[in-house]
């Protein structure tokens, strides 16, 4: 039955109006379209991770089910593929920010040498295979080889869900890949500028120019715009995650203004970020989540809809194809692991980590074949397509199982290394007041030297001084207001997943009720904020936070933080004479190495009248991995100077200072504080070393 009714104007509607989603196979309703997304991304992993599977297989193998070449329950459309280039560019992105940079630097041998393995091995082998196996031209088999000779991280999602990112193999592995796509996506344009006749010095000009200038750029152009956006812009925390966002794609879309696949950009953006974003701070967070979620599982889903299983049932073309390509991707990616771990002494389970985080094939793998085969490369047909298809199937099953193999043996190596019962659990206590107007960036601090791997959650106190008396009113209202300012931290830390536990006290005394509570709570170390500002009978930092430290004997840092700790670019630490004579020096030096580890900000040390050599060593026996040097300054004037003269806004200062009466203290380690806070309007941490009470700290150094 057509209605006869007419719209506002006499204008009658050329299509009836909807009466419902469509269920006609393939699903075209954007709605259950992404339920059923999110249906997949539920369901599968933790399905899988019951006989302890990676999730990420299922991800794969559910859109191989309900794509076009299988049940074809939803459409490969422009959607699909939208949605899967933007997690594929997240990955890397994730990948680039995931690397412990200072170590990346350090060992960036390794990231070459692994590099130029896994992409001549497979190069040269494959062109070969190609030509006398296969009967490809030259050209032709250099880009057959090119297909395998590049890899895509899709097992990095286990590897970040693992924590073994920062393992020196892994990190090889992760940085081999900008060289390994790169030069496997130059040996396309090459092919295809071969192809049309524009292999010229023009091309090569522009080519080498371009990508000069992209690297270049990228570099040095988006960590000073980073630093200038996070410090003039700190109002709402999801305008952080915008410009990130924002960088992230013009970065990936750069690369391929100069000829290079977006993921290049994309890694790139991660590694100029970087130190700009702490691994433990709510914004690494939140990348995290979204990518997580919802990004990267798109991605997963998308590579899995370009499975076709009957390309086994098209014929014996396809199969020799996919067959050699499997075997040669496996063969040489073995072999480029093997010989990088041989060169570089990585053990079995490391050399496992590296070859099946390399031998993963998706994005570059499909450009080129998909390239070629729109260019009409000779031997690029459809069973070249298949071959490569089929190539993805295998190893986006054997890649994910390897790495969780391997990350599995080195996580319980790491475990069996590190742990020991003896420790006492770290747990961190910081106070709060009404007064405090930069507690965010206090509370950042003590994110940042959280030990994540003990699963402590963060101890937050408000002391409330009694007005009329501990049951009145006004007391009432005030203990009211404290535990809302709690409330506030709580939500501030949820941000970045630290479980939070909030103290309110009611003290006449607030130091009394800060050590109190240090005590009750087992409290391992204090992170207590100071305004810099004078206070009548001051004898350090104020009335207050010189009692704390004079009734306390926890590692306790005492901070103003008015600068984003992300904007860091180098801690300057003073090392006072004999203080490498404390009971918990190694401890306090383990957590300034932790600040710079997270920050990627590299050390300087001004050794006050003392061995700088002796610094060297003490730094090189206490873990985690950073980079420093130290220097002497002849006595406390000319550190004033040095500070004066050597320290930036974007600088931390770091004291090593001693409490009173224990190794290391010097008189004029009172008057200190006040001297840096009129020297730099930056950022500074006093750090007091724990006393003779804590247990022993050896447990800090890298041969216990």
């Amino acid at each position: 039955m057509t209605s006869t009714a007419t719209w506002v104007g006499g204008i009658e509607p050329e299509t009836p109006l909807a009466t419902g989603p469509s269920l006609s196979l393939p699903f075209d309703n954007p709605v259950l379209i992404f339920g059923l997304a999110m249906v997949a991304f539920l369901v599968v992993p933790l399905a899988l991770k019951r006989y302890r599977l990676p999730g990420i297989i299922g991800i794969i193998l559910v859109g191989a089910a309900i794509g076009p070449n299988g049940v074809h329950l939803l459409e490969r459309d422009a959607t699909i593929e939208l949605l899967g280039t933007v997690g594929l560019i997240y990955l890397m992105f994730i990948a680039g920010l995931e690397i412990d940079l200072n170590q990346f630097i350090e060992y960036k041998d390794r990231s070459i040498v692994f590099g130029t393995f896994s992409f001549v091995i497979p190069q040269a082998l494959g062109t070969v295979v190609g030509v006398y196996l296969l009967d490809l031209t030259w050209a032709a088999a250099s880009l057959y080889a090119a297909i395998f000779a590049s890899h895509t991280l899709l097992a990095y999602p286990v590897v970040n869900r693992l924590g073994i990112a920062k393992n020196e193999a892994m990190t090889a592995t992760i940085g081999g890949t900008i060289l390994t796509d790169t030069l496997a996506l130059l040996v396309l344009a090459v092919v295809i500028a071969s192809v049309g006749g524009d292999l010229d010095a023009a091309f090569w000009t522009q080519l080498s120019v371009g990508l000069t200038a992209f690297f270049v750029g990228i570099w040095f152009v988006v960590p000073r715009l980073g630093r200038w956006f996070f410090r003039t812009h700190d109002e709402e925390s999801y305008f952080e995650f915008l410009f990130v966002m924002a960088v992230l794609f013009l970065c990936a879309f750069l690369a391929e203004l100069v000829g290079v696949e977006h993921i290049i950009g994309a890694f790139l953006a991660g590694l100029a970020l970087n130190r700009l974003i702490p691994e433990s701070g709510p914004l690494m967070n939140r990348i995290e989540f979204v990518g997580n979620a919802l990004f990267i599982p798109f991605f997963l889903l998308s590579v899995g809809m370009l499975v076709d299983a009957r390309v086994l049932t098209e014929g014996i073309d396809s199969l020799v194809v996919g067959g050699s390509m499997i075997v040669l991707v496996v063969a040489t990616k073995l072999a480029a692991a093997v010989a990088t771990g041989r060169v570089y002494d990585y053990d079995r389970d490391e050399v496992l980590g590296m070859f099946g985080l390399s031998v993963g094939q998706a994005a570059a793998a499909l450009a080129i074949v998909q390239i070629g085969f729109d260019a009409g490369i000779p031997g690029f047909d459809r069973n070249m397509v298949n071959g490569t298809v089929l190539m993805i199937l295998v190893v986006s099953v054997l890649s994910p199982a390897l790495v969780e193999r391997a990350g599995g043996a080195l996580l319980r190596s790491t475990e069996r290394e590190e742990y020991d019962p003896t420790e006492t659990p770290q747990r961190i206590l910081v106070p709060i007041s009404r007064e405090s107007i930069h507690w965010e960036s206090l509370l950042d601090l003590a994110f940042t030297i959280r030990e994540e791997r003990l699963d402590q959650a963060l101890h937050v106190l408000s002391v409330v001084r009694p007005d009329g008396g501990t049951n009145s009113r006004e007391t009432e209202a005030k203990v009211a207001v404290a535990e809302e300012r709690l409330d506030h931290a709580a939500e501030y830390a949820a941000g970045a997943e630290v479980p939070v536990v909030g103290h309110t006290r009611v003290n006449h005394n607030v130091a009394s009720g800060i050590v109190r509570s240090t005590v009750e709570n087992r409290i391992s170390t204090v992170v207590i904020g100071w305004d810099g500002a004078r206070s009548r009978g001051q004898h350090v930092f104020g009335h207050v936070i010189d009692q704390v430290l004079s009734r306390t004997s926890q590692l306790t840092l005492v901070g103003r933080i008015r600068e984003a700790l992300n904007t860091t670019r180098r801690l300057v630490v003073i090392l006072p004479p004999g203080i490498d004579h404390n009971a918990g020096f190694y401890e306090a030096l383990h957590t300034i190495k932790v600040v710079s580890e997270q920050t990627g900000a590299p050390i300087r040390g001004l050794v006050v009248d003392g061995n700088p050599a002796q610094f060297d060593r003490l730094f090189d026996m206490v873990e985690p991995e950073a980079s420093g040097e130290f220097v002497a300054v002849d006595d406390w004037k000319g550190l004033l100077s040095s500070l004066r003269d050597g320290t930036r806004t974007d600088d931390l200062v770091v004291c090593v200072s001693a409490r009173r009466d224990d190794p290391g203290w010097h008189p004029e380690l009172q008057t200190l504080p006040k001297s840096i806070s009129t020297l730099t309007d930056g950022n500074f941490v006093v750090v007091y070393p724990a006393g003779v009470e804590r247990a022993d700290d050896r447990r800090f150094l890298r041969f216990t």
